[in-house]
Formats: structure tokens, sequence, C-alpha cells
């Protein structure tokens, strides 16, 4: 039988299946930010290489917070987000530590490893503000919805998270550098773009919460929750 509010029994032991999710959310969202450099054409619409896979982090992301609760969400998501921080810093020093005078790979290695500082701000902003949205808006949805209609939440929770994702990076990563037409046109493409990945994905997501849920005995509700983001113990 599922038990409600059993985040004290969660925060007592990480399962084997919390750890397979939070280690695949923090792979999406690394992986998303490598190959992001990247600009592929689907069906016309010009995209950062990284929409194949950065979606998944919030499909993750939803079945943390619906199965888990937003405080187990919340911890992962700040784990993700020193993990890319570590990332990012190891690749850095590789880039600035003199390269071996045979080594002609310099310059290719900044190509595609490299990012400005702007930018770099500009993801990691992104990513905080998407990622706590979409987790605070399905776990209040959980609760108004009475733990109903999983679909509603994991796409109304994605088409909030997104959308800030999007608007928050490329504005801080592009102000100022492109017209405001083609700004405006980057936010809503990619916003849309990622929130009919969620939606096309939402059998997965079905089956991925039904299946956590039984084998785990939880289905967490928020209804006493902290929902500071900055908390890192409840």
């Amino acid at each position: 039988m599922l038990q409600d509010h059993q985040e004290n029994i969660v925060h007592a032991r990480y399962s084997h299946y919390f750890i397979f999710v939070a280690a695949l959310f923090i792979a999406c969202l690394i992986s998303a930010n490598i190959i992001a450099v990247k600009l592929i054409s689907v069906f016309g619409l010009v995209l950062p290489a990284a929409i194949i896979i950065f979606p998944a982090s919030y499909i993750l992301g939803d079945v943390l917070t619906e199965v888990y609760g937003y405080c187990q969400a919340r911890r992962v998501i700040w784990l993700g987000f020193f993990c890319n921080l570590i990332v990012v810093v190891a690749i850095f020093l590789g880039q600035i530590i003199p390269a071996a005078s045979f080594w002609e790979g310099q310059a290719a290695y900044e190509r595609i490893l490299g990012s400005t500082p702007r930018i770099l701000v500009a993801s990691f902003c992104a990513y905080l503000i998407g990622e706590f949205s979409n987790s605070f808006v399905l776990a209040k949805m959980k609760i108004a919805t009475n733990g109903k209609h999983l679909w509603s939440r994991t796409i109304g929770s994605t088409l909030v998270g997104q959308g800030l994702d999007s608007l928050v990076f490329i504005s801080l990563a592009f102000v100022g550098t492109i017209p405001t037409g083609a700004l405006l046109t980057a936010i809503i493409t990619q916003w849309l773009a990622k929130s009919a990945y969620e939606a096309a994905v939402t059998p997965v997501t079905y089956i991925v919460v039904s299946f956590l849920k039984r084998r785990e005995g939880l289905d967490v509700y928020d209804h006493e929750t902290r929902f500071n983001p900055l908390l890192i113990s409840d």
C-alpha cells in the first residue's frame, strides 16, 4: 500500500532506485552542457544539440518530486549544480594548462569546450531557476489535484520550468548581442521544443513513476514542506 508523508523514511536511507534516478539526472545535465555548443536542425528549427538530452533532466526531476518529494528533489538539484561546477572547473583547468609541444588540438579544445563567463553564469542561473520552479510547481499541483492527473503536473510544471530556463539563459547570455526579435524567437522556440519533448514522453513518465511508487512504497505529498530552495537539510 502506498504511503503518504514518508520523507522521514526516505531521509533515513537512499535506495538504489533513488541513487540511479539521481545519477541519470546529473548525467543528463552534464552531457547536455557539453554538447550544447553544437547547433542542429530539427524540422527546420535551429536548436542546440542539448535538446537531445536536456529535457530528460526535467523528466527525471518530475519523477524525483512526484515519488520522493520536493526535499529529495532539492538535494539532487543542488548535487547536480555542484557536479556540473566541478566539470566546468576541470575543463577550464585543462584549457589553461600549457599543452604538450607536439599536441595540436588546443584550438579545437577551446572551440568546443571553452565557454565565456557570461554563458556559464547564464547557464547556472537558468538551471537553478528552471529546475526549482519545475519541482515547486509539480509538488504544489500534486496537492491541488490530490495526486490525480499526473500528466497535468508533469506538463504544467515543465511549461513553467522550461519557460523560465529558456528565458533566463537566452536573456542573460545573448541580450545586447542579437536583435530583440531574434532573442524572443529563440526563447519561444526552445521553450516549445522542450515542452513538446516532455509531453511526448509522458507515457514513459507514467510507467517509471508507477514502478517506483510500487517498489519504494512511497508517494510523498509536500503538505508541510519548506520550499526554500536554499535549504539543503529540512
